[in-house]
């Protein structure tokens, strides 16, 4: 499946290297469409098939997780060995299949399975793209490009919000499942045809064993440091994204559509500053530093935390928009610096293997208990808050932000010592 004869990085037009991070842009967009549309849709959901708070976070996390984090790292090799678009291609049908299959679910197993089959596609997904985005565009742009790339999570979080909200008043849940589901299958043939395989070392044709890959990370503290950073700040990242559509109508009396166009609109305007912010800062000081790779988030972690914990406990829907426009953006500012250090810690033929152990940690931690744990802490605090438990489970989350805070911080100086040039 290989395409030998592609030209490299370096022979590639800045048109074309633009078209191929469109493309993967609107791939990921699709991922966290599909992902994140579940959140949107959980009042109905809960009301039609009879799920506790628990159950629905486990959809929103563990259902999902389980397969897509410890899938990632064989398919990653695979990309790693054969052709990264043609993993891409593949993974982007099945998780879009599935999506659609969600929409005919009737009970929590069935709707449990569908959800596992999404996590499955999407496994192959990011890993191989980091990698090609790392093949095209060279050191000094990678923060930008792979920032420009993780726009797709809030255009696809809040597409997923907006969309599943509009099209669930307006007919049904189920029918905005099968709309977004396909759409993905429809854009599946089209990426592969439009984005090159770019040529890689020649290193890149052997075999790597996961053993090898995973030696040489492990035995760097920095990987350790931003990955469980990285995890802490997902435990928050998609508790919040999946239980405040909730939130809002239960504790702000929002509807389906207010509630998606006020988590949109904090996810378009926040969540895209936030990410180029970050890789522009990740490419001007970390050209300096290596060690700014990890410190930008740090800060943007600390200073961020205290403005949600305000938002989340106000009582206008107001105040509440305009106090988490800030803290949105700051905690997607990690993805640029973090995504291309991890990129830096293995030899550039390893890099999608690489992505994938990363992955798999923040993946395991973050998405699999992040949205369940929210969901069980608000059952346990019904019975002395009534409706207002899930607010006071989604700020007892919100300590995890301080923890990613503290591991970033902690990660800059290991990255000086275990940084591997291109």
């Amino acid at each position: 499946m290989t395409d030998r004869h592609t030209p490299s990085a370096s022979g590639t037009s800045p048109a074309y290297r633009g078209v191929v991070l469109a493309m993967l842009l609107l791939v990921y967009t699709f991922n966290f469409l599909d992902r994140q549309i579940l959140g949107i849709l959980a009042g109905p959901i809960k009301a039609e098939l009879g799920l506790s708070d628990t159950q629905l976070g486990a959809l929103g996390g563990i259902a999902f997780a389980l397969l897509y984090s410890t899938l990632a790292i064989p398919l990653a090799l695979l990309a790693d060995r054969t052709s990264r678009t043609w993993v891409i291609t593949v993974s982007l049908a099945i998780w879009s299949g599935f999506t659609a299959l969600c929409g005919i679910a009737t009970s929590f197993t069935q709707m449990f399975l569908f959800r596992i089959g999404v996590g499955v596609g999407e496994a192959g997904g990011v890993a191989p793209s980091y990698a090609v985005i790392s093949d095209y565009f060279p050191a000094h742009q990678r923060a930008r490009a792979l920032s420009i790339y993780s726009l797709g999570i809030p255009l696809g979080s809040a597409g997923g919000v907006l969309l599943g909200g509009y099209i669930a008043q307006a007919v049904e849940w189920r029918t905005a499942f099968i709309a977004v589901g396909i759409m993905g299958i429809l854009i599946a043939p089209v990426f592969r045809l439009v984005v090159r395989e770019p040529a890689r070392p020649s290193q890149a044709r052997d075999a790597v064993p996961v053993s090898a890959v995973f030696g040489i990370l492990a035995a760097k503290r920095s990987f350790w440091l931003l990955a469980l950073g990285a995890a802490c700040s997902s435990m928050c990242g998609y508790g919040i994204a999946f239980w405040l559509p909730s939130l809002l109508m239960r504790s702000f009396g929002l509807d389906l559509i207010g509630a998606g166009q006020f988590l949109g609109g904090i996810l378009l305007i926040g969540g895209v500053a936030g990410v180029l912010l970050g890789g522009w800062l990740g490419d001007r000081l970390g050209g300096q530093d290596k060690a700014y790779y990890a410190w930008v988030p740090a800060v943007s972690y600390v200073v961020g935390m205290p403005l949600f914990v305000v938002g989340v406990l106000s009582d206008s829907v107001t105040a509440a928009f305009a106090l988490f426009l800030i803290p949105q953006a700051l905690v997607y500012v990690w993805l640029g610096p973090v995504l291309t250090a991890v990129q830096h810690l293995v030899p550039a033929h390893m890099r999608a293997s690489a992505a994938a152990s990363f992955l798999l940690i923040n993946n395991l931690v973050g998405l699999g208990l992040g949205s369940w744990s929210v969901g069980a802490l608000s059952d346990a605090l019904t019975p002395t808050y009534g409706v207002e438990a899930l607010r006071y489970a989604i700020v007892a989350a919100l300590g995890f932000y301080l923890a990613a805070g503290l591991f970033m911080a902690l990660a800059g100086r290991a990255l000086r010592k275990d940084w591997v040039a291109a």
